[in-house]
This record gives structure tokens, C-alpha cells and sequence, in this order.
């Protein structure tokens, strides 16, 4: 019982992302609950691909227990203008609507893959200190995310540029291991964040040395990622790991695992497998385990059983 307690505690700060998982959302969230997390990173089409309907959704989310890591996706924001950044402005009060009906407090938003938005840093920056400043009312964060494939910005570095010219409070970066490592961005460059400023880490492998063009790295990242421990990045993945820790990153990580085999297999084992690679990170790379040395003796002699 009390190695399983451990665990739980070891679990604190990782979840999973739902996209992972096959099946409706109230299985995806019993599996995740039994494998030990207690958070869960959502997605529009949780909500809205509900046969109940979007509310249906957010009472299954709030009834489950599980804590929402935060909400994913609104895409090709910034850089627009007329009546197609109006549009965005519209799509972005919605999801933010979405986001806090979860109780979810951060919006993840990726950069631009659009041939439509303009490359200038500033105008981008304008953008998201826009986007940051509809998000206010709601208590909500939006984190900035580099895809690997952005037409701008496509590394965590540029994104991080972007949001140091947006100068928003609730405008930080959201990091994700598969975007760094396919973009081979230098990972030395995790100390220029602020980690007060980092208000998501999502986490994953893949199965090969490179993606040696965009639509290789958009299939790989789409179809075949792999939890941290079963792809070949595993050095890499554990740098990262200590550069945040080192840097005194104390949020959330979620598994952001994109696999076609896995929404084949039963929900637990897939479930199971977060779970190894989460134990795996919390007690060998952070040694988040370690018992503190009065941690008995601190407790009162009617608790010990």
C-alpha cells in the first residue's frame, strides 16, 4: 500500500494528453485515474465530439476528480489580418470559453503554419498580447508553442522571442520534447527561459535519428510518437529533463503521444505505459521520490499503521 502511495506521489505534476487514448472520454479518464495520474490534458473535440454534447463533457471532466493540465488547440492565431484575423478573434473566444468551462487555466496555442500570416515578429507579438488580453476575464494562461513545421516560428527559441515582445503576464511558451528534438533546436538555450514563464511541458519520442523535411516530421508527429524511455531520443529527452529541472521549472508535464498502434490497444495498457515512462522520469531523471529524512517522525503515532 505504502509503495503504491509513493507512486502516486511520484505521478504529482505528469499527466496524459486524451489524445492518446482510444474510446469515448469517460473511459479515457477512467484509465488515466487507475493508472495513478491526476490530471489530464484536453481537447476541443473531447468536448465537442461528446454524443451528450459539449456540457455532458465538462460535468464528465469535473466529475472524474482528474485536474485539467490545460486545453489544446487553437491554431494559425497570429499574423493574420482583416476580416481573417476578425475570424480567429472569434474561434479564440470560443475556445477560451471551452477552456474555462473545464476549469482548465491554460490555453495552448501553436504557431502559425499559414501562408496567409505575416513573418514579422512584432505583428505576431501584437497578436498574441491580444489573444493574452482576451484570455484575462477567464483567469486563463495561453502558452505559446513552436511546432516544428511553423511557417515563422519553429522552435521554442523564436516562440519564446514572440512572447518576450508580447510583455502579457498570462503570454508564456509551452514547450513539447518532440518539437525540440525534431527541430534540433540546441537544448543549452532552456537556460535563456524564465520558468515562471513556461506554463506547459508536453512530452514524447519517435522512433527515428531525424525528420529530414516538414511532412515527414508532421506524419511522424501525427502518427508515431512514443512515450519518453521507448523512442531514441532518450539522452536528449533526459537533458531537457534536468535543464528545466535546473532551471527551476516546477509545472505540469503531460504525454503528448500521437500513435496510431496505441488507439488500437485497450485503454489500460496504453495507460500502463504512461505510467512507466511517468515513474520512470519522476524517480530516475527528477529523483522526485527521495523520502524526505523526518518525514516519520513527523507523524503523530496514531498515523502509523
Amino acid at each position: 500500500m505504502n509503495g503504491t502511495a509513493g507512486h502516486h506521489d511520484a505521478l504529482f505534476g505528469f499527466g496524459m494528453d486524451t489524445i492518446t487514448l482510444a474510446g469515448p472520454l469517460e473511459a479515457k479518464l477512467d484509465a488515466m485515474q487507475e493508472a495513478g495520474f491526476s490530471q489530464v490534458m484536453l481537447k476541443a473535440n473531447d468536448l465537442v465530439g461528446h454524443p451528450q454534447g459539449w456540457k455532458a463533457a465538462v460535468r464528465a471532466v469535473r466529475a472524474s476528480g482528474l485536474r485539467g493540465t490545460g486545453f489544446q488547440v487553437l491554431r494559425d492565431f497570429e499574423g493574420l489580418s482583416g476580416h481573417l484575423h476578425r475570424y480567429k478573434v472569434d474561434i479564440a473566444k470560443t475556445m477560451l470559453e471551452m477552456c474555462a468551462a473545464l476549469g482548465c487555466d491554460v490555453l495552448l496555442a501553436c504557431s502559425s503554419t499559414s501562408t496567409h500570416a505575416s513573418a514579422d515578429l512584432d505583428v505576431i507579438a501584437r497578436d498574441l498580447r491580444k489573444l493574452a488580453m482576451l484570455a484575462v476575464p477567464y483567469g486563463i494562461r495561453i502558452a505559446y508553442e513552436g511546432l516544428s513545421w511553423g511557417r515563422t516560428v519553429n522552435e521554442f527559441t523564436t516562440a519564446w522571442d514572440a512572447v518576450c515582445r508580447a510583455d502579457s503576464p498570462n503570454l508564456g511558451v509551452g514547450l513539447d520534447s518532440f518539437h525540440i528534438l525534431a527541430a534540433k533546436t540546441p537544448l543549452a538555450a532552456i537556460a535563456e527561459l524564465d520558468p515562471a514563464k513556461i506554463f506547459l511541458v508536453q512530452l514524447s519520442d519517435f522512433m527515428w535519428q531525424e525528420t529530414r523535411t516538414f511532412e515527414e516530421r508532421m506524419a511522424t508527429a501525427r502518427t508515431f510518437r512514443v512515450f519518453p524511455g521507448e523512442g531514441v531520443h532518450t539522452q536528449q529527452l533526459v537533458e531537457m529533463m534536468a535543464k528545466l529541472d535546473a532551471l527551476g521549472y516546477a509545472g505540469d508535464y503531460s504525454f503528448e503521444v500521437f500513435n496510431d498502434d496505441y488507439v488500437q490497444m485497450p485503454l489500460p495498457m496504453v495507460a500502463q505505459r504512461a505510467r512507466r515512462s511517468a515513474l520512470w522520469l519522476a524517480e530516475d531523471v527528477l529523483r522526485r521520490s527521495v523520502p524526505l529524512p523526518n518525514q516519520l517522525r513527523l507523524r503523530r503515532p496514531s498515523q502509523i499503521s
